[in-house]
């Protein structure tokens, strides 16, 4: 059974007694629903791979509570001190070289010298991580390749019974994965877009590239090329639904459907990257209750945290089962 906790001193003490009994328990970001596992206990970590049945090739991020706590793991040079004194605690993941007295598994990191940190924003989660004591290794709490959780009740449809806990914090407040920045180089480079748009980080740091390329090598969570995908199969960049389908419209575009979402009548890309997992969970299951077979999507701009939705949406597009990180 998965034991369902407040988000309140007694429910934090136990999340992090069962974290440091080996236990995997979801917990609330401000981005989503994580996973968590001791990042230092490899067991715990494979753990996580076989809750989520998760390709083991694709790494984690390790949440810490602070950043002195994330540089104790990893290298910071001045570009990384610069964009944790803007972004942490925040949506931010920063993929550094990992230090060799670094005691986080190797199978957290995919047995690559980098080593991906996050401080997140979210005061249950910092308070839990405290509590730990440890890193705490945290994919999305969801099934491998299926819509990232932004509820509980997103983490229980397909992990009740599979975790040992979830901390319940109602919904989270970003709803899209955090940015992950390559900071490994001498050139910065967003590897997955998220909840801190380019254009904020070029603001503190300078010039920061967006991957590209054929995707051999992962380095970071959400590269796979099908990924974040719902039952149905979607259709990108429709004008209108056709009549076997359920329509994901953005701003005040018409499509008349049986069954529809709106991400922002208003056109708002924050209001829209908040509300991408829940409307997909929504019209998903509506659609196919309804015997739909398909989601047409309205155009999203591909301007700040459009080019994170848009991301997201090409990986739910995409082919079931491929690996690259090219970015569209």
């Amino acid at each position: 059974m998965t034991e369902r906790l407040a988000a309140d001193a007694a429910g934090i003490a136990r999340a992090a007694a069962l974290l440091g009994a080996g236990g995997l328990v979801a917990f609330a970001t401000e981005t989503v629903y994580g996973l968590g596992a001791d990042a230092t206990n490899a067991a715990a970590v494979a753990a996580i791979y076989e809750a989520k049945g998760r390709p083991r090739f694709n790494p984690l991020i390790s949440h810490v509570p602070d950043a002195d706590a994330a540089f104790r793991h990893a290298l910071a040079d001045s570009r990384a001190e610069r964009a944790a004194a803007a972004f942490w605690p925040g949506p931010l993941t920063l993929v550094l070289p990992r230090r060799d007295e670094s005691d986080i598994a190797a199978l957290a990191t995919a047995g690559l010298d980098s080593l991906a940190v996050r401080v997140p924003g979210h005061p249950v989660a910092r308070a839990l991580l405290a509590a730990v004591g440890r890193p705490v290794a945290a994919p999305s709490a969801n099934l491998s390749g299926r819509l990232s959780p932004t509820r509980p009740a997103h983490v229980l449809a397909g992990l009740e019974g599979r975790i040992a806990g979830i901390l319940e914090s109602g919904s989270c407040a970003v709803g899209l994965e955090s940015t992950i920045l390559d900071l490994t180089g001498p050139h910065a480079t967003i590897l997955r877009p998220g909840g801190i748009a380019r254009e904020a980080m070029e603001a503190v740091i300078g010039p920061v590239d967006l991957a590209g390329g054929s995707g051999d090598d992962v380095k970071a969570p959400g590269m796979l090329a099908s990924h974040y995908a719902p039952v149905l199969s979607l259709r990108l960049g429709a004008a209108a639904p056709e009549a076997d389908e359920a329509w994901l419209g953005f701003g005040p575009v018409p499509g008349a459907a049986a069954v529809a979402r709106n991400l922002s009548p208003a056109g708002d890309l924050v209001e829209a990257a908040a509300r991408l997992f829940d409307a997909l969970h929504e019209l998903d299951d509506a659609a196919i209750a309804a015997g739909l077979v398909r989601i047409a999507v309205a155009p999203v701009p591909a301007r700040g945290l459009g080019i994170a939705i848009n991301d997201r949406l090409a990986r739910a597009a995409a082919p079931r089962g491929g690996a690259q990180s090219t970015f569209r």
